[in-house]
Parts: C-alpha cells; structure tokens; sequence
C-alpha cells in the first residue's frame, strides 16, 4: 500500500465521517489494511501491508483537491476482435448518433466526420456482426434515413455497459495515476 493510497483512503473516511460516519486514525489503518489485504496478491489474510518504499518525488503530502480533480476522468475503451472488427469510443458514438437523429450524414457530421467516412465505419460494423447494427433507407422525395436494428442497440448496450464496468473497477487505480499528476 502506497503513501497516495493512504491519502486517498482518509480523504474517504473524512468525508464519511461528515455524513455522519465514525472512525479516528483506528478506522484508517483498518481501512487501509482491509483494502491492501483485498487487492494484493501477495499479502496473506493476516500479513499487514509493507512499507511503501518512496522516493524523494513522491513525497505523501499530496494535495487533497488537485486542479485536475475537477475535470472529469474519461475512460476509452476500445476491443480488437482480431481482424474482424475494431469497437471502440468513435463507433459507439456514432451509433449513438445514428439513434439520436435518424441520420447518418447527421451523426457523422455532429462527430466532424464526413459522410463517407461515417458510411464506411456503419458498413464496416454491419458486415461484422450477425445481423446488421444500421438499417438504413435512400434519400429521395420522402427523404431517408437510418436507425439502429435491435442488433445495433444491443450490441451498444453491452458496450456501454462495459465501459462502466471497467471505469467503476479501476476507480482506486485511476485515482492513484491521478494522485501523481503534477499539479
């Protein structure tokens, strides 16, 4: 267990504490040695955590509030399914976009894409999966349009399930990293 970590745990046990919480310097160490204990794969149920080893740069006076710490943290997550197909942040959101206005053009304009590029990604998604993800219809007197199949929310869904899956479990690494961000 790292010194930021330390830091990080009381900053939480502070703010429990005003909702209502208890705890005392007693409640930190627990606190710090339950999640050591949880986390490392090195530690037995009853060892408690090494000293951290530091070196002159990573001094434990961290700052509570960072500048940096108002930003929101964004998590980009994009799966290789080998040669087949690349899914990611951009296809998502152009799915999203295509369900949102109905359009291609509309979606790949509100992402600065061209419609050629946008087309090309929905083509490149469509052949990849089972069924196609974007049904879309000809312009023309009646105008056209495209939405998404139930494959196509589907396949978005899941996505994006897995982007908050992966952001919520990574919380205590993410706000390690950021603990040693320069200020």
């Amino acid at each position: 267990m790292s010194a930021f970590d330390v830091i990080l745990r009381q900053k939480r046990l502070r703010e429990a504490e005003t909702e209502g919480g208890s705890g005392g310097e007693s409640g930190i160490i627990a606190l710090v040695q339950n999640d050591a204990a949880r986390h490392s794969p090195f530690m037995q149920d009853s060892q408690t955590p090494p000293a951290p080893e530091m070196s002159p740069d990573m001094s434990p006076d961290i700052p509570e509030e960072s500048p940096r710490s108002a930003a929101p943290i964004r998590l980009r997550l994009r799966l290789h399914f080998g040669d087949l197909l690349m899914l990611g942040p951009g296809k998502a959101d152009l799915l999203e976009g295509i369900r949102d206005t109905g359009s291609i053009a509309a979606a790949g304009r509100g992402m600065s894409m061209s419609y050629k590029r946008a087309w090309s990604l929905v083509e490149d998604m469509n052949t990849a999966f089972r069924a196609p993800l974007v049904h879309s219809s000809r312009g023309g007197a009646h105008g056209g349009g495209a939405s998404l199949t139930e494959m196509g929310e589907v396949v978005l869904a899941h996505y994006r399930r897995l982007e908050e899956i992966t952001l919520q479990a990574g919380q205590d690494d993410i706000a390690a990293i950021e603990a040693l961000l320069a200020p």
